[in-house]
């Protein structure tokens, strides 16, 4: 029995429902304006794509095949309880939850019933196994420049739900800087990228079921024997076991890499970027081109689908034009950066956030009746990183809280940090341009 391909196409009807109802109405299915579609086998989309784009972008590193190591953020399962602005808090809770009886802790910190895999004996067993070591604070990227506190014992099922332990660990035991971006991204924004030197949260990027997964530049050695995963995940680790850290890059890519820029790669640091380059190198490199506009525009409809891929730069200037982007950008979104910063806090009253709301002709970002930031421009309020616009997240977050000095403080560096992060984003495409922009300043590489 023969069979035949079958064609599949693709129509849009936008409009008012009345308006759409009499176009169906006097239409079918062969009269109304449609797109034949190519499906790709990878896919078989039933939407309309650029399949020169597809095969171009197809062409790059996914970050999978650079960074092997990664996992979504932790899951808590009950933030309220685990999570905290504060490691007093964290202290207080943790001390006081494991000596009531698990009935009582339920109803106190109104916890509900038992998951699958968060029940309240648990957690409060995994406390006390712990022995109640006030080291076991530590710190947390909650939400974008949103730092704060818990207590992570590292065990499953514990007192966090799923903590993550073989890739939060190389967070936790040195420093570290870790990728953080989305499989999917939503139609909020593009902004599903972000960096942290701390473990981070699952929702951190959106607090929709979509995860966000952390991708740590460097993997530190166990003190046992026990690390045969580590050993087995890159020839450059096993060639390096004097080295207590090891970059969390594939052989394959910095083979590549090195191959095209014609420098070699030193397994600690930043190279000389004439002769070497080094992972933090890497790592500037990718969050550049992460924050070009014109690479989420050009490559949107493949940036909501999968992890997102990585062109090879097509020569050293490039690269080193990217790589000092990159590392002004981390230090920035790391609260690391010495920056200027002309939003003020002048009126003195409660500090405390009742509610938030934006005035566009003052350019002003009101917490209560009385008290305000400003200027905030109304691009950098309007500003996302994944789902959540941050100059009205970070305050909404501490809803009913009074500001402290140093929180006051902080807002400030996010709004001038935003502003910054607005103004790299065009120097970045305005840099790839220069060197022939999408695709040509990148080298194919297949």
């Amino acid at each position: 029995m023969k069979t035949k391909n079958a064609s599949v196409h693709h129509s849009n009807l936008w409009g008012l429902r009345d308006q759409k109802y009499n176009v169906l109405k006097q239409n079918n299915v062969f009269s109304l304006s449609r797109e034949t579609l190519k499906p790709d086998s990878s896919d078989y989309l039933f939407v309309p794509q650029n399949v020169e784009l597809r095969e171009e972008y197809q062409s790059f590193y996914k970050i999978t095949e650079i960074m092997p190591l990664n996992s979504v953020g932790i899951v808590t399962a009950r933030d309220k309880l685990t999570i905290h602005f504060t490691p007093e808090e964290v202290w207080e809770t943790v001390k006081d939850f494991a000596s009531l009886k698990p009935e009582t802790a339920r109803e106190k910190y109104n916890l509900g019933k038992d998951a699958q895999d968060w029940k309240v004996h648990f957690a409060q067993n995994d406390l006390k196994q712990s022995g109640l070591d006030k080291k076991k604070i530590v710190p947390v990227l909650y939400r974008p420049f949103d730092k704060r506190w818990s207590y992570y014992t590292g065990t499953s099922r514990g007192f966090i739900c799923r903590p993550r332990e073989e890739v939060m660990r190389n967070m936790l035991e040195g420093e570290n800087l870790g990728l953080i971006v989305s499989r999917i991204h939503r139609q909020l924004s593009l902004n599903y990228f972000f960096c942290s030197n701390i473990m981070c949260d699952f929702h951190i990027l959106d607090n929709a079921r979509d995860s966000t997964s952390l991708y740590p530049l460097f993997l530190y050695k166990k003190s046992s024997d026990e690390d045969k995963d580590l050993i087995e995940l890159t020839e450059t680790i096993k060639n390096q076991k004097e080295e207590t850290k090891v970059p969390n890059l594939t052989p394959e890519f910095l083979k590549d890499f090195s191959n095209k820029l014609k420098m070699d790669f030193i397994i600690n640091g930043t190279g000389d970027l004439n002769k070497t380059f080094g992972p933090e190198d890497v790592f500037h490199y990718i969050y550049s081109v992460f924050h070009s506009p014109t690479y989420r525009e050009r490559y949107s409809d493949f940036l909501k689908m999968d992890f997102p891929r990585v062109p090879i730069p097509s020569d050293p200037d490039l690269f080193r034009k990217l790589c000092k982007t990159g590392e002004k950008l981390c230090s920035l979104h790391l609260m690391e950066a010495n920056i200027e910063t002309k939003t003020l806090f002048p009126v003195k009253g409660s500090n405390t956030v009742e509610k938030v709301k934006y005035d566009p002709l003052k350019k002003a970002v009101f917490i209560n009746q009385s008290q305000y930031f400003s200027p905030v421009p109304e691009n950098v309020w309007e500003f996302h990183i994944g789902g959540y616009q941050v100059c009205e997240k970070w305050l909404k977050s501490r809803k009913n809280r009074k500001l402290s000095g140093k929180d006051i403080d902080l807002y400030c560096y996010i709004v001038s940090a935003l502003e910054k992060t607005i103004s790299f984003m065009q120097q970045i495409d305005h840099i790839i341009d220069s060197h022939g922009a999408f695709p040509g300043a990148f080298v194919n590489q297949g």
